[in-house]
């Protein structure tokens, strides 16, 4: 384990329990295990699974979607599409993954286990601005129920959710929907999104967020009836603490009857940060029943006792990577639907990584199409890292930390190129470059941001690369290659390419996509125009605390 857990040892933990981007968390018991998912927007593999027995400390186990549909739409970047604020949950034997794609629909999965196997996406309902959908199964009166909210970019509309009697099987809705909460109707409330539905004390609960990602709140709402109507309370909020807009998650009790909430805070590149508050059930005499309070009183905490289960070992979610056999860990991912002939090769000490000639963007991806074992670089500009598919990307950390890799350019084509990259809307990679005469040399690049809302990087608004250091020789076409992450996401690279670690360029500040955070990169890149395979052998990745 290369960062820390957030497990301090004494009987306590600090927050963030998960200290980078897993946006949108849900969480569940079942038995003695918690489960928890997250947005995982247009990478692939999606849907991560992460596991603990304690709350605390947490192991990433597998994912639950292999690819995201339509196959087609995502055989290439859609960097803040894909999925968005999945619900999981246990019935009928079965673990269930809810997701709302904002342009096709609301889509969900099944497994008799945690770890698969994962049906395929069904598609519940179709349409456009469908988000944040979360399932309920009515153990009381058998019924079944949906809910979900709505992105105003596609619908027109937002602040309000619609819930729907669903078939018990979760293969499709029963109804039209009914808006059963209009938050416009409630004073100084916008944005309402990511309902959780829960049954409890006879009462359907709605915990819901509402003030935006980066500076609103977490409200819960009730009613005696699915369909309302709702009251509503603000049950956490940042107060005169440094968690800003502390909301967005998932409610779970624990075998003991504790009860405790998960939930982002959104930092910047760092993306959605997890934290965890303790959270009980007091009433104030007048409204006839309970209400949740989070946190210290309804205001983050930033260290607190654990929770009353038995110690675990500390663990967090891996970041390093010796590439066995030539295969990468879970915490890779794609930046769009891995093609055939993507799965890299071993090359007898690492990972190997290769691409060839780019072809039109516009092109379909055709998941019948013949196996092709050089795959082609689905670009027009196979140079701009944010419209490659083939990226190969794990989350920035969000506490300072150094990041180191191995490097090795295998190809000998001139143009060849592969590296190390911070990859969001502006991104930045040092790597190894084959000349025309046969020498490598070492660069440092870097691309400035889109034009604003630009969020695909279409051709016309992209920002070209330029140098942000000068070349300089790597006569053995080997370089170990580092990333010292510090405070704001400020990131400032090294090399040593057989003379000792030289710094690179000056710093570069990380940025994210509109809703995702910025991630780390591992790339090979065909010459430009095609040839042969553009060709690279990644060693010994890892990741280390600084503080």
């Amino acid at each position: 384990m290369a960062l820390p857990s957030a497990d301090l040892g004494d009987g306590t933990y600090r927050n963030p329990v998960l200290d980078a981007d897993w946006s949108d968390p849900d969480v569940l018991r079942v038995g003695d295990d918690f489960y928890l998912t997250a947005s995982s927007f247009g990478r692939a593999p999606g849907l991560p699974l992460l596991h603990s027995r304690d709350l605390v400390n947490w192991t990433l186990v597998g994912h639950a979607l292999q690819r995201l549909e339509p196959a087609a739409e995502f055989g290439r970047p859609r960097h803040d599409r894909g999925v968005w604020a999945p619900s999981l949950r246990h019935h009928d034997d079965r673990f269930w993954i809810f997701w709302g794609d904002p342009d096709h629909g609301i889509f969900q999965i099944n497994a008799p286990a945690i770890r698969g196997p994962w049906t395929p996406p069904h598609l519940v309902k179709e349409g456009k601005g469908l988000i944040d959908a979360c399932p309920l199964w009515d153990a009381e009166s058998g019924e079944a129920y949906l809910v979900h909210a709505w992105a105003a970019s596609r619908a027109g509309v937002k602040n309000r959710l619609t819930g729907h009697r669903m078939r018990p099987d979760g293969t499709g809705l029963l109804d039209e929907g009914k808006v059963i909460v209009d938050a416009d109707r409630i004073p100084g409330w916008f944005t309402l999104e990511g309902p959780k539905a829960y049954r409890h004390d006879g009462w359907f609960w709605i915990f819901a967020p509402a003030g935006g990602v980066e500076t609103g709140w977490q409200g819960v709402l009730r009613s005696r009836g699915f369909f309302g109507p709702y009251e509503e309370r603000v049950v956490l909020e940042q107060g005169n603490t440094p968690v800003n807009g502390p909301h967005q998650g998932g409610w779970v009790r624990t075998a003991t009857g504790e009860d405790w909430f998960l939930h982002f805070q959104q930092r910047g590149a760092h993306g959605r940060v997890v934290h965890l508050q303790p959270m009980r059930w007091a009433g104030d005499g007048a409204d006839g029943g309970n209400w949740p309070v989070l946190g210290d009183a309804g205001v983050p905490v930033a260290v607190h006792r654990k929770p009353d289960l038995p110690s675990q070992p500390p663990s967090a979610p891996a970041t390093d990577d010796d590439f066995p056999g030539g295969r990468f860990g879970r915490q890779w991912q794609w930046t769009a639907n891995p093609q055939d002939g993507w799965a890299p090769q071993h090359s007898g000490d690492g990972l190997r990584l290769s691409c060839v000639r780019a072809r039109d963007p516009r092109a379909p991806y055709d998941p019948h199409a013949p196996y092709d074992p050089h795959p082609p670089c689905d670009v027009r500009d196979p140079y701009d890292l944010r419209t490659l598919p083939h990226v190969l990307t794990q989350r920035l950390p969000g506490a300072s930390a150094a990041v180191e890799v191995a490097l090795r350019l295998d190809s000998e084509e001139p143009g060849a190129r592969a590296g190390l990259a911070v990859l969001g809307d502006a991104y930045s990679w040092i790597g190894l470059q084959r000349e025309s005469d046969g020498s490598v040399r070492l660069v440092h690049r870097f691309a400035e941001p889109v034009a604003p809302g630009a969020t695909a990087a279409p051709v016309e608004r992209r920002t070209a690369e330029r140098d942000a250091a000068p070349a300089r020789e790597a006569p053995d076409g080997r370089a170990r290659l580092w990333i010292e992450i510090g405070a704001g996401a400020r990131c400032r690279f090294s090399c040593d390419v057989g003379g000792g670690r030289q710094p690179s360029g000056q710093v570069f500040a990380a940025t994210p996509w509109r809703w995702v955070g910025a991630l780390l990169g591992l790339f090979a890149l065909a010459p430009d125009g095609g040839g042969h395979a553009g060709a690279a052998t990644f060693t010994r990745f890892r990741v280390t605390a600084t503080r």
